[in-house]
């Protein structure tokens, strides 16, 4: 897409200077005309009408070339701008193909460390009952009496050890650190799985696809982008069959919704700090068609710029948080890849909500 939008522009700035060329051509002729022998010999009146003519079709060529010359200042700049967003394109490349062998690389220590906090669990557990028998022991001990003087001196000494060592204390949290230990390891085992998943390449062919799995795996991996502006919402339509499209793209359809969703609700979240919007991801049987909404509570999108929010490039976000690529590759790839339909609801002040609906039926794509 940037490689055609990059020939259009060259195209286009080759079109203006052959057409300055050409304005530099008739200029050249018709100073020839002036400074030829039969020029010089026409009569004052003659050579007046042809220096009127001349200023004429200068002047007439000066605004032109000012127009061509206007035209290409803006062609180098939507040329600049394109290539600003394609480093910015092909640095977020980079960096999801990176973040997928980082999400390899974590994944091994963090299964042996959870492990070994397993692990140390359950010896804690089990050292814990030792002591605590040990001390009901002592006291029986104690209370039985016939110990010799040195025998209750050690008792005396073991007890004010415990006493130190706060085993009530130790005994009541411990086990809640080892239970926020392994929450905490468990939800980075669940956030790797998910980059592994979505990073893992599918067949290039049409596949069968749970729209359930894929939509959670997604939002786990956006959970980043989200979290912080938002809470999320997610209901599946229990009746959903598997339904036949390209995993890896409509994936990227879910991810680009689901942050551009984010970055609406922020844009408000800004204005009252300290609050959480909404994101509603839902899907629904809609006839023939496997239907998913994400709905945000951003502030909705104006009517001046509705007919633009599928074409390429179109952003109203700074370079570097937005490309202008995200929704009209969704569009290529509902529409064209999968002869489905992608439209949006929208309510100023009140949100967003995008539609994607995809036929259950497919024949090869595109």
């Amino acid at each position: 897409m940037t490689t055609d939008v990059g020939g259009s522009l060259a195209r286009r700035i080759a079109n203006l200077n052959r057409m300055l060329a050409a304005r530099d051509r008739t200029i050249d002729v018709l100073i020839k005309r002036l400074e030829s022998p039969q020029q010089r010999d026409a009569s004052a009146f003659a050579l007046l009408e042809q220096n009127i003519a001349l200023e004429d079709v200068v002047s007439r060529k000066t605004r032109e070339l000012e127009r061509e010359r206007q035209q290409l200042r803006d062609a180098l700049d939507e040329l600049k701008r394109t290539q600003d967003r394609l480093l910015q394109s092909q640095k977020m490349e980079a960096i999801g193909q990176l973040a997928a062998g980082v999400a390899h690389e974590i994944n091994t220590p963090v299964q042996y460390v959870s492990d070994n906090v397993t692990f140390l669990r359950s010896a804690f557990e089990t050292l814990a009952n030792l002591v605590e028998r040990s001390m009901r022991l002592l006291t029986q001990i104690r209370e039985g009496g016939s110990l010799a003087e040195q025998q209750l001196a050690d008792i005396g000494d073991f007890e004010r050890m415990t006493s130190r060592a706060r085993l009530d204390y130790l005994r009541r949290n411990i086990p809640d650190a080892f239970d926020e230990s392994q929450e905490g390891l468990q939800r980075v085992s669940t956030i790797v799985s998910a980059m592994k998943r979505f990073a893992h390449p599918s067949a290039r062919d049409m596949e069968p696809v749970n729209l359930a799995d894929l939509i959670s795996t997604t939002s786990i991996v956006a959970r980043n982008e989200w979290k912080y502006v938002a809470d999320l919402d997610i209901e599946f339509e229990p009746s959903m069959p598997l339904v036949p499209c390209l995993r890896d793209e409509i994936s990227q359809v879910v991810l680009n919704l689901l942050v551009n969703a984010a970055h609406a609700i922020s844009d408000v979240v800004l204005q009252d700090p300290g609050s959480k919007g909404q994101i509603k991801v839902s899907t629904h049987l809609i006839d023939d068609y496997a239907e998913i909404r994400i709905k945000d509570t951003g502030a909705g999108i104006p009517e001046s710029i509705q007919r633009s929010v599928f074409d390429p490039f179109f952003t109203t976000k700074p370079v570097g948080k937005g490309s202008g690529q995200g929704l009209s590759m969704a569009y290529a790839t509902v529409v064209d890849k999968h002869r489905g339909r992608i439209f949006f609801e929208t309510t100023l002040g009140k949100g967003t909500t995008f539609v994607v609906q995809l036929p259950l039926r497919q024949v090869a794509p595109k």
